[in-house]
């Protein structure tokens, strides 16, 4: 034996014994870089001291996501895993295992837009609550706005339609077993926006993943919700006009004097939109007015915001945005061009970048058919498709902003009474709730209370078996603002209950109308 040799096996067995003398955590945790992942593997393992976490470079927040300073989030121990279901996926994954006090649980993230990176301030959220949590970049990287990485990779547009959260969920859990030597004993699905969708997509195609999923916002069916953003985009191209954000602020305002008080109580927001007979005409300039005011070309384009996509022969194929959503939706109706998310959909996927398609002469009837035809099976979850899900005794929670200007609230609550319809009555009344949040943007902020447990509400509905009938929400007392504005002045503080639908929060008519104790869940009048 040579001295190199000698040399050689000293150094490990004293690597060994170090490893084994070392924090039992520790040691877990190194282990678990060489553990066996199907169609996959770990790509590192290690321990990340409490507070101590930072993001890497250029991982951007998804909309609707608040940045996260991790200061909470305990040591945990960080598994990297990389996926490959099929011959073309490259699925970036991430585990996070908290070290001390894990409540049994696992936590599922989702993402935003298009995907391309790890929601790693959801994760922190989760690990600061003691969850075992996961999340992926569901098989590509990049800023989300654009789809061009599945122009010609199927796979890799199946990996985000709903594979790579599936891989990515089941790895997790063997993860967890390693680590803690046991499976965990409840699994959740927590997410909005896109999330929202692989929440229901893994309702529907996977309906073992999770027992209890919140769905927030979900972009679904995601091809309709394409043609609806091309909607908005080229309604101000159609009318050859501006909608600059101090008209919408115009009709917003204007759509809250007449609106306001449907619920009860005058408190800046617009409690039951679907109640709210506002039209933009009441704005139309007067002849000789040109300040304050909408020309009738504006009025015509606002007008066909809120009334859905058409067809050329005035049939209604698609809803349109609430009465109310006005101020996030200048996102969707500035550009020169429809929202790029929904505009790289059609140009780099649907019609594969021919440029015999014009989207400012299409057909929405077509235009809505071949955003079906090209992506439904990969993209959209049916209503009638989570019966499995149901059958085990899963829980859905669907939450959605009544003000969300990327997806209009309306998608939600039409999937809501179909998926009720589609399923067994007492199945129905103990499973599944839908929560709307007046005042609500894209999945925070906006006017009214936007903070809400989610997740602490379908623990509690998984643990308990006892279905949410109300939800207390409250109102940041500082409003978020948009990168490079200047801090937005305090605010009151707002607290409201969010109602399970059709049940509205109707105001006692005495005490504080910004306290949840003045308000009483019933059934409005109107519904």
């Amino acid at each position: 034996m040579t001295i190199l040799h000698t040399k050689g096996i000293l150094a490990i067995t004293a690597s060994t014994c170090a490893l084994a003398l070392a924090d039992p955590a520790q040691a877990a945790c190194a282990d678990l870089a060489s553990l066996a992942i199907q169609d996959g593997k770990v790509t590192s393992a290690e321990i990340v001291s409490k507070g101590d976490f930072e993001p890497p470079a250029g991982s951007g927040l998804p909309p609707g996501v608040a940045a996260a300073s991790y200061s909470d989030a305990p040591a945990f121990c960080r598994v990297r895993l990389r996926l490959a279901p099929s011959s073309d996926s490259d699925i970036n994954s991430e585990v996070w295992l908290p070290l001390k006090g894990w409540n049994g649980k696992y936590a599922g993230v989702g993402n935003g837009i298009w995907a391309g990176s790890i929601s790693f301030a959801e994760l922190g959220r989760n690990i600061a609550r003691n969850y075992a949590t996961a999340a992926t970049d569901t098989g590509h990287v990049g800023n989300g706005m654009t789809a061009e990485w599945a122009v010609g990779h199927p796979e890799k547009l199946i990996d985000f339609g709903y594979r790579a959260v599936h891989v990515t969920t089941v790895a997790a859990k063997q993860v967890i077993k390693a680590f803690y030597g046991r499976a965990p004993d409840l699994s959740f699905w927590n997410s909005c926006s896109t999330g929202g969708r692989q929440g229901l997509m893994a309702a529907h195609r996977y309906p073992e993943d999770f027992d209890a999923i919140s769905a927030m916002a979900p972009a679904n069916p995601m091809t309709d919700l394409m043609t609806q953003s091309m909607w908005q985009g080229w309604q101000p191209q159609r009318f050859n006009v501006q909608i600059t954000p101090a008209d919408l602020g115009m009709v917003h305002a204007a759509a809250v004097a007449q609106c306001d008080t449907l619920d009860g109580v005058e408190d800046g927001l617009i409690g039951r939109p679907q109640q709210c007979s506002f039209t933009p005409t009441s704005l139309q300039c007067k002849p000789g007015q040109t300040k304050g005011c909408l020309s009738a070309g504006q009025v015509s384009a606002i007008g066909n915001f809120y009334g859905g996509v058409r067809a050329t022969d005035g049939t209604q194929l698609l809803t349109g945005w609430p009465i109310g959503s006005e101020m996030q939706l200048a996102a969707l109706v500035m550009g020169t061009e429809p929202f790029p998310v929904a505009m790289s959909y059609f140009r780099d996927l649907v019609y594969g970048g021919s440029d015999r398609w014009d989207w400012r002469a299409t057909d929405y009837r077509t235009l809505a058919n071949d955003a079906r035809q090209f992506g439904a099976g990969i993209l959209n979850v049916p209503s009638d498709g989570l019966g499995q899900f149901f059958a085990r005794g899963g829980k859905l929670l669907l939450s959605h902003g009544w003000t969300d200007g990327l997806i209009p609230a309306t998608n939600t609550l039409r999937f809501y009474r179909d998926l009720y319809s589609a399923l067994p009555q007492e199945v129905a009344q103990d499973q599944l709730r839908l929560f709307m949040a007046p005042g609500m943007d894209h999945c925070s902020g906006g006017e009214g209370p936007s903070e809400f447990d989610t997740l602490g509400t379908i623990d509690e509905w998984a643990e308990t078996g006892n279905a949410p009938d109300r939800i207390a929400a409250t109102r940041p007392t500082r409003a978020v603002t948009f990168p490079g504005q200047p801090p937005a002045p305090p605010r009151a503080p707002m607290e409201r209950p969010l109602c399970a639908y059709p049940w509205v929060a109707q105001y006692d008519g005495n005490g504080d109308p910004s306290s949840a104790t003045s308000f009483t869940c019933g059934m409005s009048d109107d519904l």
